[in-house]
């Protein structure tokens, strides 16, 4: 029963035992795909888990390497969950300081964190799960590549002033500029923000996302629907803020905020910088509640010289107790405010006029003011309106303004009086580049008295000409506030000649240049004439060009490679970023050549060079990079990339032609030598030699493999890598993996060593040679690979057994023996095994009598015959049979030819039979001869041989007798069967 109990369990044991096995799944560690490109300064994180442990509810160790890129392959400890003093004493350091963290987020997983990113924080990082020792098989470690690319995100404010005030209900425009030199791949985010008063928190009000879609703020939402807040991008950096109605909640704290975003290999994005622009100060005042009338009245037709009187009109309740600031306005541009004190203030196009008198606006009673323009040219003309805002004083003193209100435009035409002064310009149509110089000239003619000119400039986005520059008749010039900072003259070289000069000139300087020539006149009138010409100053990104070259882009490892990157632009500061990328990857920097001349590398510097020579007489400037003693890992597509940091804004220039480094490998000299063919008889040794006969000069290491091509297919032997740790092929046998073997000699050469060779072992062995050398980085690298081939044929031993074969015919009597001889005189090989066996025939059939087998086994036949076995010579077997008389008849021997070979073991080769021996016993004793000479000489021997004895026994009888001792006589033994069964067979 208790058998029987147990047979029940064992096949649930076994299938217990199956799904515990079964449960052991494989460890499998992820991480977060590399390579990651984060900021110089920004934080960085890297998430890591582990699936497949038995216990998922346990905490799992784990720790964080990194490899830089100088030491690709030397990893060192950061971080472990488990050791406290895991890292080096580099990371210690930032990791009590809070700077690198490790953080368990659930059992399996963690994520890695270093706030503050360092130059020499780029590499590639590897996270490890720790294994445990009951677990074999898995996943543990995994890397990630980590890119640490400077910070170049730019934002400015387009604002110079840092507070506005605004009424209720005006309409507000602001810009930022926001830009980034980063070559890679990047998307900018922008978002205006609004901090309003007596909040720390600001609330966005508009933004644009990286994906370009719009979103207003919360709070925003129904302004935004009533397109009362817009958000537009004007060109390539410029963004721009539209509030058509303020409202009194606006009023606070507002700037912009650009993000940068990269996408990483896993297809999410990242923000990988941030920056705010200044804050403007926005105040809004709320309207005026009580009714306020404006109304305008004007000259409708001027003649040029003469004075134009804009008189503007209040009516409002309370009018003497009560303040208002009032402004003209002409084609919506505002040309002069007073404000409620009289306090004036001009706009800059006509600063200058005011200055000298041309210009004036007064007060005459609680409801008047005017505007006096004197003297009026033809650019006057056009519609007028006034604008006028009530004001009021609280006890401080201080002036809040409330709602405007307009008048009715009018409508203002001035001509031309009769004159001969004429003003041409020269050059009226001029493109020239940024940076350069701007010169006009004007040319008068028909002048009868003194003259003064004034410059003025209109842009495109301006409809109002604002003066530059003014030379009065007595000489004397004034620059305009706008352009004080600014290198810019006008001279008069002749009397008819005024030469307009402006340095430096930026694309912001494109628009009409107006000369305005003032003529004055006998009765003390002025009459002016003007000539405008269009200026158009070239951007200087487009200028520049960006060309890549090199004389040697093909390479062999360990040679340095030359690339020259020709950039020709004017001279300006510029920025220029050599980068490399592989196939399938993505771009890397290499390093960044800064305007200030600062080095930023991100690649290993000491793979690399760099020079920049200016060119004499020339714009351009070339800049090279020196690959020093190349390797596969400086292979790939070059290109430089030239950045100009112009108005606040990163332009980018269109980058250079790609080009492709390739880093080849040196010739391989390497040659091999195998013999063609070689035979061998079965289990002999064979040695199969492979000779390297040439290598190449550089120190190289050899990866081997043997392969054994036969009807059936070809398989692998055995292999042995470069660090020459042999490996055998999956179907090579066990018994197979004893016998043979490999070596190598210092030649080299490579000897494959079969034991005990089988007919199984023959077939076509190809020598197949890896040659590797090593780089200059200390790295392996393939080179290539060479194949030699041998014939290996197996052969059987020829049937070459023969036995004598002699017919003999002896006569015996029943007191006499007689032997039955069995001599081999030729055999099929040395390592043959032998197996005889004796054979009688009486009448027509042959029984045997006696077997000796090649292990040494001797078995009797069941015959009633008595024999004895003597083997005195390998060769040689004899039989000898005490007669009877009843053993008449022919006697002969059976040899069989055994040879062991692998894997068939023992196998017969051969069979002979020697010739027959016909025994003829006599029952009374005679013997007679029954054949030729043959047959007497064991008579005459055996005669001999009984002299002998006697003669022997008389010599020892005397030899007693005279030394009276006892003698000594050996004492043979026989190996007569006496009819007893010998041992069978074993």
């Amino acid at each position: 029963m208790r058998v029987s109990g147990f047979l029940l369990w064992s096949p649930t044991l076994l299938i217990l035992l199956a799904l515990f096995l079964r449960c052991e799944a494989d460890v499998n560690t992820e991480i977060q795909p590399g390579p990651l490109y984060r900021v110089l300064g920004s934080r960085l994180s890297i998430s890591c888990s582990t699936s497949g442990f038995p216990n998922e509810d346990s905490d799992k160790d784990f720790q964080f390497y990194m490899a830089s890129p100088a030491r690709p392959t030397h990893f060192l400890n950061i971080i472990s969950t488990a050791d406290p003093d895991f890292g080096y004493a580099r990371f210690l350091q930032r990791i009590a300081a809070d700077d690198i963290s490790l953080t368990r987020v659930d059992p399996n997983s963690v994520i890695f964190e270093i706030k503050n990113l360092r130059k020499e924080d780029e590499g590639e990082y590897e996270c490890s799960a720790v294994k445990p020792r009951s677990i074999l098989n898995g996943v543990f470690s995994v890397k990630a590549v980590v890119k640490v690319i400077d910070n170049s995100l730019s934002v400015t404010s387009g604002e110079s002033a840092t507070s506005l005030s605004y009424n209720e209900g005006e309409a507000l425009t602001l810009t930022c500029q926001a830009s980034t030199n980063t070559i890679q791949h990047v998307h900018l985010s922008f978002i205006w923000y609004l901090r309003k008063d007596g909040t720390k928190e600001a609330k966005p009000i508009i933004s644009l996302d990286k994906d370009f879609t719009l979103t207003p703020g919360q709070g925003f939402e129904q302004r935004y629907r009533e397109e009362a807040i817009r958000l537009d991008k004007l060109g390539e950096a410029e963004y721009r803020l539209q509030m058509t109605k303020l409202e009194l909640s606006d009023q606070g704290q507002i700037y912009c905020q650009a993000q940068e975003w990269i996408q990483d290999p896993d297809r999410s994005w990242y923000m990988i910088a941030e920056k705010d622009a200044e804050e403007i100060t926005l105040t809004v005042k709320p309207k005026e509640t009580s009714a306020l009338a404006v109304s305008l009245s004007a000259q409708n037709a001027l003649q040029e010289g003469q004075e134009l009187l804009l008189s503007c009109s209040i009516s409002a309740q309370n009018l003497a107790s009560r303040f208002f600031s009032v402004a003209w306005l002409w084609e919506g541009n505002e040309l002069v405010r007073m404000g409620p004190t009289g306090i004036l203030t001009v706009t800059a196009a006509y600063g200058d006029q005011e200055r000298d008198g041309e210009l004036r606006a007064t007060r005459t009673e609680n409801s008047k003011y005017q505007l006096r323009l004197k003297p009026v040219r033809t650019t006057h003309g056009g519609s007028y309106m006034c604008r006028a805002w009530p004001e009021e004083r609280d006890e401080e003193g201080n002036f809040k303004q409330g709602g405007a209100q307009d008048s009715q435009p009018q409508v203002v035409h001035v001509s031309t009086a009769e004159s001969g002064l004429s003003v041409k310009m020269e050059n009226m149509l001029q493109t020239i580049t940024q940076g350069e110089k701007l010169r006009l000239i004007c040319t008068v003619d028909g002048v009868k008295g003194p003259l003064s000119v004034a410059w003025q400039h209109k842009s495109m986005r301006s409809p109002l000409f604002s003066t530059i520059i003014g030379l009065s008749e007595d000489g004397v010039t004034e620059k305009a506030e706008a352009f004080a900072g600014r290198e810019v003259r006008v001279t008069r070289s002749k009397m008819e000649t005024f030469v307009f000069e402006l340095d430096h000139v930026a694309p912001t300087d494109s628009g009409t240049y107006e000369c305005v020539v003032s003529e004055k006149q006998a009765n003390g009138n002025t009459h002016s004439k003007f000539q405008s010409a269009n200026v158009t100053v070239k951007a200087i990104d487009s200028l520049v060009r960006v060309i890549l070259k090199s004389r040697d882009h093909g390479v062999t490892v360990g040679e340095n490679a030359h690339l020259m990157c020709k950039v020709t632009s004017p001279r300006v500061p510029m920025t220029l970023t050599w980068s490399m990328q592989k196939e399938d990857s993505n771009i890397n920097t290499i390093v960044v050549l800064y305007s200030n001349g600062s080095i930023s590398w991100s690649g290993d510097q000491h793979r690399y060079q760099v020079e920049v020579n200016s060119q004499e007489n020339t714009l351009d400037v070339m800049h090279s990079l020196k690959i020093l003693s190349a390797s596969h890992r400086e292979a790939g597509t070059y290109q430089c990339r030239v950045s100009v940091f112009l108005d606040k804004v990163h332009k980018k220039i269109p980058p250079s032609n790609q080009l492709k480094v390739m880093v080849n490998n040196p010739v391989s000299k390497l040659a091999l030598f195998s013999k063609p063919t070689i035979t061998q008889s079965i289990n002999a040794d064979i040695q199969i030699d492979c000779k390297v006969t040439s290598a190449t000069p550089k120190p190289s290491l050899y990866e081997v493999i043997w392969e054994l091509e036969q009807e059936a297919g070809k398989k692998t032997v055995l292999s042995s890598d470069r660090n020459a740790l042999v490996t055998f092929g999956t179907q090579i046998e066990e018994s197979d993996r004893r016998r043979i073997t490999m070596r190598r000699t210092a030649e080299p050469a490579f000897e494959l060593t079969i034991r005990q060779a089988s007919l199984s072992d023959k077939g076509l062995y190809t020598c197949k040679v890896v040659e590797y050398l090593q780089d200059p980085q200390g790295e392996w690298y393939f080179l290539s690979n060479k194949t030699s081939t041998t014939n290996l044929d197996v052969t059987e031993p020829d049937t070459n057994l023969s036995i004598e074969k002699k017919e003999l015919e002896v006569n015996v009597s029943i007191a006499e023996d007689f032997s039955i001889p069995c001599v081999i005189t030729e055999q099929s090989s040395n390592e043959s095994q032998f197996q005889v066996t004796w054979f009688w025939q009486k009448g027509a059939e042959a029984k045997p009598i006696y077997t000796a087998y090649r292990n040494s086994t001797l078995q009797p036949s069941t015959e009633n015959v008595a024999v004895r076995y003597d083997h005195p010579l390998p060769g040689q077997f004899d039989l000898k049979v005490k007669t009877d008389a009843e053993n008449s008849g022919v006697y002969f021997c059976e040899v069989e030819e055994w040879l062991y070979s692998v894997p068939y073991g023992w196998r017969k080769l051969a069979v002979e039979k020697s010739g027959n021996l016909t025994v003829n016993v006599d029952a009374e004793g005679r013997v007679d001869t029954l054949s030729g000479p043959e047959c007497m000489a064991p008579t005459w021997i055996a005669i001999f041989a009984m002299t002998i004895l006697i003669l022997l026994s008389v010599i020892m009888i005397l030899v007693w007798k005279m030394c009276k001792k006892k003698t000594s006589g050996g004492n043979n033994s026989t190996l007569w069967a006496e009819q007893l069964p010998l041992n069978g067979k074993s």
